[in-house]
C-alpha cells in the first residue's frame, strides 16, 4: 500500500532564500490524536523545505518531533491560568521575532488564545485547527471556544465538525477548510504486520485459536460505549467468539470495575476482556474479525474506524458524527444507533457470518476507501496547501 498524496513545497516569498517557519502550538506532546497530527504535520513541513517549531508544555512525543527534524520550544502553554496564559504572548512574540516563524498554527484553545494575540502583535498569519465540539454549556464556554474560529482558515477535523463550527459560530465557508485526520499507510498496512506480532498479542490476551474475535479499541470512558458493547454481546447470546475491550481506565477505576460487573453479570467471563492500552495497534486490528466503535456521543473523527479499513476489517460505529464520513454503509461496514444494544449486536452477527468471498470484496474496499480519502499524506498535503494560501495574504501588524 503507498500514499497517492505527495507533499507540496511550502512557498517562500519571492526575494528571500529563507525557508518558511511554521510554528504549531498546543498545550503538550503526550498521547492522543492532537499530538500526532502536530508531530506529523512537523515532518511534512520538513519534507516540503520548510522549517518546523513546535511549542508545548513538553512531553513523551518530543522524541518523535527530533525524529521528524522538528524543533520544540518548552512553554507553560498548558496552562490556563490568565496571568500565565499572558505572559505568554510576551514570550511567544519574542519566538516569533527571534526565530522569522511565518505562521503560527494553534491547535487547543488555552494556547490558542496568547498565539493569537501574538500572531497579531507580530503581524503574521494565524491558522487553527478545531479538534472537537468542545462544551459550551454558557456565553463564557462559548467565548472561551470562539478563539478556535479567529483564524485566517480554520481547519475542521471532518465535515461534521464544519458544520458544527457554522451553526454554533456562524464562521463563513470561505475561512473553513475541512482536513480528515490521516491514517498512515505505511505503519496500517497488512503487508507489513508480521504473524509473530500477531501471535504475540494474541498469546498476551489468551485468544484461543479458530474463534472469530470482536474488539471495542479506545480509552475507558462512559461516552466511548463500551457497556452498550457488553449488552450487545450478551444478547447475540454467541460463546463461539472472543471480545476485546482494548484501552487504558486512565484512571477511572471505578467505571472499569462497573463494567467487570456488567460482564459477570452476564456471565461474560470467557467471553469479554479488558485489556491495557495497546502499544502495536497494527497487530491488534490483524487479530480482529471485527472492529466496533459504538460511542454514544458524535466522535469529531474517530481515527479507530478508517485505521481498522486500512487494514481490511469490517467496521461498525454509531450512526452519528465523523463515522458517517468514514464508513461506506454495506460495503466497508455498518453504522448503526448510538445506545442501541440489539442493533449493535445484529450488526455484529451479519459481520461474523459473512464468507469468504465476501470479506475478501469489503477489505479490498475499505483500503481503497482509505488510501483514496483518509491518508495521512493527503493531511499533510492540504495542511501545507492552507499555509501557502495565508501565506500569499498579507497580515497587518498590530499595535
Amino acid at each position: 500500500m503507498s500514499e497517492e498524496h505527495s507533499i507540496p513545497v511550502l512557498e517562500a516569498k519571492s526575494g528571500t532564500d529563507k525557508p518558511v517557519t511554521i510554528l504549531q502550538v498546543l498545550p503538550a506532546l503526550v498521547q492522543g490524536g492532537v499530538e500526532r497530527g502536530t508531530v506529523e504535520v512537523a515532518g511534512a513541513i520538513v519534507a516540503a523545505g520548510g522549517r518546523a517549531i513546535v511549542v508545548s508544555g513538553g512531553g513523551p512525543k518530543e522524541h518523535e518531533l527530533t525524529r521528524a527534524r522538528a524543533e520544540h520550544f518548552t512553554m507553560p502553554v498548558d496552562s490556563k491560568n490568565p496571568l500565565v496564559m499572558y505572559a505568554n504572548i510576551g514570550r511567544l512574540v519574542r519566538l516569533i521575532k527571534k526565530e522569522g516563524i511565518d505562521v503560527v498554527h494553534a491547535r487547543s484553545r488555552a494556547p490558542a488564545w496568547s498565539a493569537w494575540a501574538a500572531a497579531r502583535r507580530a503581524g503574521v498569519p494565524f491558522v487553527t485547527t478545531f479538534h472537537g465540539t468542545y462544551s459550551s454549556g454558557n456565553w463564557m464556554k462559548l467565548r472561551y471556544n470562539s478563539v478556535m474560529t479567529r483564524g485566517q482558515r480554520v481547519i475542521a477535523i471532518s465535515r461534521f465538525i464544519a458544520g458544527h463550527i457554522r451553526r454554533k459560530y456562524g464562521v463563513e465557508s470561505a475561512r473553513l477548510r475541512v482536513i480528515h485526520r490521516g491514517v498512515d499507510l505505511n505503519k496500517f498496512d497488512a503487508t507489513k504486520v508480521t504473524a509473530e506480532r500477531v501471535m504475540g498479542l494474541a498469546a498476551a490476551w489468551r485468544v484461543e485459536d479458530g474463534l472469530p474475535v470482536v474488539m471495542l479499541p479506545g480509552r475507558l470512558t462512559r461516552w466511548k460505549g463500551q457497556a452498550v458493547f457488553i449488552e450487545a454481546i450478551a444478547r447475540l447470546g454467541r460463546r463461539d467468539i472472543r471480545c476485546l475491550l482494548v484501552g487504558s481506565d486512565q484512571g477511572r477505576k471505578e467505571y472499569k470495575k462497573e463494567l467487570e460487573r456488567l460482564i459477570a453479570s452476564h456471565n461474560l467471563g470467557e467471553i469479554v476482556r479488558i485489556v491495557e492500552d495497546c502499544q502495536d495497534m497494527p497487530a491488534a486490528y490483524m487479530l480482529t474479525d471485527v472492529v466496533v466503535s459504538a460511542s454514544t456521543d458524535p466522535e469529531a473523527f474517530g481515527r479507530v474506524v478508517p485505521e481498522a479499513q486500512a487494514l481490511g476489517r469490517p467496521v461498525i460505529a454509531t450512526n452519528h458524527g465523523g463515522a458517517q464520513e468514514t464508513v461506506i454503509e454495506g460495503k466497508t461496514g455498518w453504522l448503526v444507533e448510538p445506545g442501541d444494544a440489539d442493533d449493535l449486536a445484529a450488526a455484529i452477527n451479519k459481520a461474523l457470518d459473512l464468507d469468504m468471498g465476501a470479506r475478501e470484496k469489503l477489505a479490498e474496499t475499505a483500503v481503497a476507501n482509505v488510501v483514496e480519502n483518509f491518508s495521512k499524506a493527503a493531511m499533510c498535503a492540504k495542511t501545507i496547501d492552507v499555509y501557502n494560501e495565508v501565506l500569499q495574504e498579507k497580515v497587518a501588524p498590530q499595535k
